[in-house]
């Protein structure tokens, strides 16, 4: 079964955020509450894209549609857990690298 692109987005950006958690903050089981709340607002912006199925990576999107304070911290998350994503989930971050390609 084929994937939208923007599931497959947020698959992508949940595994990151997912990543992120376990090495930076720790919790017992899963991930933390602060994590839960990024994955949901990624979730809803991407639900939001003004582009819809054409979206480009958002590294190279014309649009912000993060908050100031959000972006940061997905800047955060992708900037730690962009290099193991090759290692812990490869089909999705070859799948980005190029979606990265195809849409710039």
């Amino acid at each position: 079964m084929n994937k939208t692109r923007i599931e497959r987005e947020k698959k992508t950006v949940n595994s990151m955020i997912a990543l992120f958690c376990r090495a930076q903050h720790h919790p017992e089981n899963g991930i933390c509450e602060d994590c839960k709340s990024l994955v949901a607002y990624s979730n809803a912006r991407l639900d939001r894209c003004r582009f819809g199925e054409e979206k480009p990576v958002c590294s190279k999107c014309p649009v912000h549609c993060y908050r100031k304070d959000r972006r940061e911290e997905i800047r955060q998350v992708m900037r730690f857990a962009g290099p193991w994503m090759m290692l812990h989930r490869p089909w999705l971050a070859i799948r980005h690298l190029v979606d990265s390609k195809l849409t710039g």
